[in-house]
């Protein structure tokens, strides 16, 4: 059965009115009957975006049951009849493209732009999947025995547990539950609270698309109700995207479960700029890696490693463009920067930021000091480059936010040992037209993504996104990696029953 778009969230049109909202349990729209929530605007937290009561454990056991229920017709149902659903999603996000843009702005706090550049960007990423269909599925291999043929087909794991964070509140999701229903999984989401307009939108497009009732479920609730989810004996496979420490007790939860468990989890990314570099190109990206979605992505450059011959020209370069930057309401057209996703989070970004000032060796080039104008009432930083004589915390941990901490290098050998210098490893970028340089570094430092002469952030659907050590766990996403999470193979051996032939 098909609902309307409209039964999820309340009239509306651009930011103003609050949204009611509601979650999506087996095919229908429902209030919960949890506590209160508010979803307020980073920019203006006065502001409500959306009200709702959040989903309870009985909204979870009804979801996955009516997702276990749904599993096999789904499974069942030709995969290019999977992939016309999720192209015509993307058709009703393209055509919301500019309000919900304008919505993913007010209530996470991108600007504008990259708001209605991340919704387009989900409707590609299904349009991608449902792709999917005309492509092989499986393999056949040749038999040391005459008259056997060797095939390894891929089947759908089961009910998917998705847990989404704020920072792509679209993309992310879009990237996890449209390969998982494109191969045939049935999806129960649980989205980062922070961000559940923006989930009830992509939920709204897949139901307008035709959806089964059952196939996905939207669940907006608080972490423990999330650690359900992730436990709950009807679940079968866990794709996650978070924090470390969230992201750690995930796997340790599938690990005595035995469930496969996909997690994306935290970043430390560094670009490293060698002394042959192009400075203005290398300014332009290691300040757009930095500073764009104000630094709160996964792959954003929060490292800067540069060779001592050119530090002073490429540190006067990114200092000029940092400080001169427009920081401001998301959805004013000036604005180049919004705020951080809240309040708590500014402000423990800048407990770090002051902490480290305080320490010998830490030297703010800009930045660094909160606002003393009408942007203290919203969760705005300003962008924050800060150089280190040595090793500091702000080399190490992960703030999520506008601050670049830099060290200097002698020589290439020692900047890229400085790049690799970290417990994660997802992203890197190296700025260099030297090749033998760009050998090394692919050799040495161990991300998952590695740019030469682009910014750490950015990810394209068709190739695998994930990274190394403390930062992912489990296949990668995207592209044809994600087939080896959301599918499992069966390798058949196939003879006619008469025996060889002659």
């Amino acid at each position: 059965m098909r609902h309307s778009a409209g039964s999820s969230v309340a009239a509306g049109g651009v930011p103003g009115a609050a949204r009611t909202l509601r979650h999506l349990v087996a095919g229908r729209w429902r209030p919960g009957d949890g506590d209160e929530f508010v979803d307020t605007s980073p920019t203006r937290p006065h502001e409500t975006v959306a009200t709702g009561r959040l989903a309870r454990e009985h909204d979870l056991d009804e979801a996955v049951a009516a997702a276990r229920d749904a599993f096999p017709r789904w499974a069942a149902t030709p995969h290019h009849v999977r992939g016309r659903i999720l192209d015509r999603a993307a058709d009703v996000i393209d055509a919301h493209v500019e309000q919900w843009g304008e919505e993913l702005s007010w209530e996470e706090g991108k600007t504008r732009a990259e708001g209605i550049g991340e919704v387009r960007r989900a409707a590609e990423i299904l349009r991608y999947c449902a792709s999917e269909a005309s492509r092989p599925v499986g393999e056949v291999f040749a038999s040391p025995r005459p008259g056997e043929q060797i095939q390894v087909i891929h089947r759908p794991v089961g009910v998917v547990a998705a847990v989404t964070p704020f920072n792509f509140p679209i993309a992310i999701p879009a990237w996890k539950i449209a390969p998982a229903l494109g191969y045939g999984n049935t999806v129960v989401w649980k989205p980062a609270s922070t961000v559940p307009l923006l989930a009830v939108r992509l939920a709204e497009a897949l139901v307008e698309a035709g959806l089964p009732e059952g196939v996905l479920s939207l669940l907006i609730g608080d972490g423990d109700l999330g650690g359900r989810l992730v436990e709950h004996p009807g679940v079968d496979a866990v794709t996650f995207t978070g924090s470390t420490s969230v992201g750690r007790d995930l796997i340790a939860a599938c690990g005595r479960l035995a469930r496969p468990v996909q997690t994306e989890m935290g970043g430390k990314n560094a670009a490293v700029v060698l002394a042959d570099a192009d400075l203005d190109l290398a300014a332009t990206e290691v300040f757009a890696g930095a500073f764009r979605s104000t630094g709160q992505k996964c792959t954003a450059t929060s490292r800067l490693v540069v060779v001592e011959p050119v530090a002073d020209a490429l540190l006067a370069r990114l200092t000029e463009r940092a400080a001169a930057l427009r920081v401001g309401d998301p959805l004013d057209p000036d604005t180049e920067m919004g705020p951080v996703i809240s309040l708590r989070a500014r402000d423990g970004i800048q407990r770090a930021v002051s902490e480290a000032a305080a320490r010998p060796g830490v030297d703010v080039l800009t930045g660094g000091r909160p606002y003393d104008d009408v942007r203290t009432t919203g969760a705005f930083l300003p962008p924050t480059v800060v150089e280190l004589a040595g090793d500091d915390p702000l080399w190490r941990e992960e703030l999520f936010g506008p601050v670049l901490a830099v060290r200097r290098a002698r020589d290439t050998a020692e900047a890229l040992a400085l790049a690799d210098d970290s417990d994660f490893g997802l992203s890197a970028a190296v700025f260099t037209d030297d090749l033998r340089a760009v050998t090394a570094a692919v050799q040495r430092i161990d991300v998952g993504i590695l740019h030469i002469n682009s910014e750490t952030a950015g990810a394209d659907p068709h190739v695998p996104f994930g990274g190394a050590k403390q930062s992912a766990y489990g296949p990668k996403e995207q592209g044809r990696a994600a087939r080896e999470f959301f599918t499992r193979t069966t390798t058949v051996y196939l003879r006619s029953s008469g025996g060889p032939t002659p």
